[in-house]
């Protein structure tokens, strides 16, 4: 047992110049801002809902507004085009599926469609795959 000096443990010892360095641009690097664009095409009952970016905790409010927006002016068939979502986390899809909730409460119905490889796989994992009705491409909407 030392007396009078202490022993440097794990966390007082140096680290590695390769740690310092991870730790340097982590803490000086800017978080990257990730915007979702949402466009909505309209005709008759009908909509068609473009996303675009990465859906998540951050950014769903925006989806989830556009399309409590639909319900509420009474849209029988929502399409949503997720041909150009990079990434959809829980909350993203917690949005889809409330509003299929809201639509089918008033007889309408969500429809998902051109999901990338990423959003789909979260789809078939979760088993929302058998939930939505998901198109490979985006369908045609009658009257349009």
């Amino acid at each position: 047992m030392l007396v009078g000096k202490a022993r440097p443990t794990d966390w007082q010892r140096p680290l590695p110049n390769l740690v310092r360095l991870w730790f340097a641009r982590s803490e000086s690097a800017s978080v990257r801002l990730v915007e979702l664009k949402v466009s909505t095409a309209s005709q008759g009952g009908h909509a068609v809902v473009s996303v675009y970016g990465e859906v998540d905790l951050y950014t769903a409010p925006r989806l989830q507004a556009e399309l409590a927006s639909l319900v509420r002016d009474g849209a029988g068939r929502v399409v949503v085009d997720l041909s150009g979502v990079e990434f959809c986390d829980s909350t993203g899809m917690n949005v889809l599926l409330s509003a299929m909730k809201r639509l089918r409460e008033h007889g309408g119905t969500l429809e998902l469609a051109s999901p990338r490889p990423a959003v789909r796989r979260i789809l078939q994992v979760t088993g929302l795959d058998t939930v939505f009705s998901v198109h490979d491409a985006l369908p045609a909407l009658e009257g349009t």
